[in-house]
């Protein structure tokens, strides 16, 4: 490495606490870090990172195991903020949210047990089993955060996001860095680029994300929409409940004795006659006729009234 080289790689190396600070300085001073405590967490555990891996740079074997522990609790964290933009996104839908985080629970399950199957069926001696683990985790983490961002760009309209929210700008840098880095393994792998350019242009990559979080975490963060106005969602909401509380069958049948019964009482309790007005077998008639038919209404009631009239 020539010493131009070095010199810029140390740059963007010292560069990244620098960026980290200025982010964590402004999400406390705008009570971000509430709502956003993973991502609070992550970026200062980058700058924990940067303060203990840094002074190790000359001892190699400390600097290796350093180097990769933080690389899997960064992989942890960066897990725990996709899955916290993700709750923010669908923050008015309740039921959304839930399966969301089961959703969530089961991909974490998976690119465990992903990571744990390759390291051990990986038998190269050039790396080791841990720490193929680790890439693999990092990779999985990678391709859900690419998958958090697309999921973004095409329903934000639908959740009520705004591309200026800051749980937008959260998922937004992570799914640029994820895309960039997962083409850099890609290209390495294919013997496109060497070591060095991957490191270099990686390192580059993380710093715009840091300028993307930087700027989200200064700028004022819009409203969002009314979820009254979300028409889409609150029916997909609705339809999610329906399906976890269902009604039961038997629901209605209270309801319909109900109604039936008041249509009876009602039906039944015919008014009073004075039985002046009508003559004793008609009277006889009529409670012959309201004994065989229940349920039906009084017609002789009516009858007597005309009667009385002629």
């Amino acid at each position: 490495m020539s010493d131009k080289i070095r010199l810029f790689y140390y740059v963007l190396w010292i560069a990244q606490p620098v960026l980290g600070t200025g982010i964590a300085v402004a999400m406390l001073r705008r009570g971000q870090r509430r709502q956003f405590k993973y991502f609070f967490f992550y970026i200062v555990a980058q700058i924990l990172t940067f303060a203990v891996v840094f002074p190790l740079r000359r001892n190699y074997s400390a600097f290796f195991y350093a180097s990769w522990i933080s690389t899997a609790i960064m992989a942890a964290l960066g897990f725990k903020v996709i899955h916290e933009a993700f709750l923010d996104a669908f923050r008015p839908f309740h039921t959304l949210r839930d399966l969301g985080t089961v959703l969530f629970k089961w991909a974490g399950l998976v690119m465990l047990l992903v990571a744990g199957v390759v390291s051990v069926s990986t038998n190269t001696l050039d790396t080791a089993p841990w720490v193929q683990a680790i890439l693999t985790a990092q990779r999985c983490v990678r391709i859900i955060q690419v998958g958090m961002v697309l999921f973004l760009l095409f329903f934000a309209r639908y959740l009520g996001v705004k591309w200026r929210q800051y749980s937008f700008g959260v998922a937004l840098g992570f799914g640029c860095f994820a895309m960039i880095e997962l083409s850099l393994v890609a290209s390495w792998v294919g013997e496109h680029l060497n070591n060095l350019s991957v490191v270099l242009i990686n390192m580059a990559a993380y710093n715009c994300t840091l300028m993307i979080w930087l700027v989200y975490s200064w700028a004022k963060s819009p409203i969002r929409e009314a979820p009254a106005n979300l028409l889409r969602p609150q029916r997909w909401e609705q339809s999610l409940t329906d399906i976890h509380h269902p009604l039961p069958a038997d629901s209605l049948i209270p309801m319909f004795e109900g109604m039936v019964d008041r249509a009876l009482s009602r039906t039944q309790a015919s008014p009073s006659i004075p039985h002046g007005n009508v003559a004793a077998p008609e009277v006889a008639a009529a409670h012959a006729a309201g004994a065989s038919a229940s349920g039906r209404l009084d017609v002789f009631g009516l009858s007597g009234g005309v009667a009385s009239k002629k």
